[in-house]
């Protein structure tokens, strides 16, 4: 395996919730790495950890104890080190394309026109020519999504965390975009983590799937996804993943509460 971009050793993670009056217990001496360069997914009944996963490794919260690695750094202050797409794409209304894409650029203290020139060089390749001077709300779901990921790859880190950012999408611009984050993740080389709910999303785009199944987690059950690359959607008729599918969602089935 090449070299860890993202470590978790011994991470344990609570919080206390006034209201019951009661601690909860997400990570339990928790340990996970990825390798650069892997397409990772993560899935999981709702509640299981992935989003407290995210928020962790982006800064947002922190360990209870032991230690979080980001490019083999102890990392206490996590943010801006890693790339966050959210499941909406969060853009602001006010600003064209342009400039909501230039948005991480302009944080970093790039000037404007140069940050603008950085984008302005990169629409092409993400479909978006033609559309610089548009506002969110002229765009359909997935080319909002196009922008997310433009502003997402523009944070400079090799890390991205992609959490369900298709999920809002019909069901052919999903199969779509999912086509297009190959490509994009091929051309470019970065470390994708991405949580889904959806096996089929899973199986289609990782090199591994990570299973949470119960809280606290102890340890991700992490499943090798026997495709080659590059892959199409029509591998995933191939016997042996369709019985994969089948096992995972068996898995997943029985660990939700009704």
């Amino acid at each position: 395996m090449s070299k860890s971009v993202l470590e978790f050793k011994e991470v344990t993670f609570h919080y206390k919730e006034e209201k019951k009056e009661r601690t909860v217990h997400i990570l339990d001496s928790f340990n996970l790495r990825v390798a650069d360069g892997e397409l990772i997914s993560i899935v999981g009944p709702s509640g299981s950890g992935k989003s407290t996963l995210f928020r962790l490794i982006t800064g947002l919260e922190q360990p209870s104890s032991g230690e979080i690695r980001i490019d083999g750094e102890v990392c206490h202050n996590r943010s801006g080190r890693v790339g966050y797409m959210p499941q909406q794409d969060l853009l602001m209304p006010w600003r064209s394309i342009v400039e909501n894409a230039a948005l991480p650029l302009e944080l970093k203290g790039v000037k404007k026109a140069e940050a603008h020139k950085q984008v302005m060089d990169l629409l092409e390749e993400f479909g978006l020519k033609g559309f610089e001077h548009r506002y969110p709300a002229d765009l359909s779901g997935g080319m909002r999504q196009r922008v997310s990921f433009l502003r997402t790859v523009l944070s400079g880190s090799n890390v991205l965390l992609l959490d369900e950012p298709f999920s809002a999408l019909d069901a052919i611009t999903k199969l779509s975009m999912q086509e297009w984050l190959l490509e994009q993740w091929e051309k470019r080389k970065k470390t994708i983590l991405f949580i889904t709910h959806d096996v089929n999303e899973a199986l289609f785009l990782s090199d591994r799937i990570f299973v949470l199944t119960k809280t606290p987690v102890q340890k991700l059950e992490e499943v090798k996804v026997p495709l080659g690359r590059p892959r199409n959607l029509r591998d995933l008729n191939d016997p042996a993943i369709l019985r994969l599918k089948d096992e995972l969602i068996d898995q997943l089935r029985w660990k939700v509460k009704i």
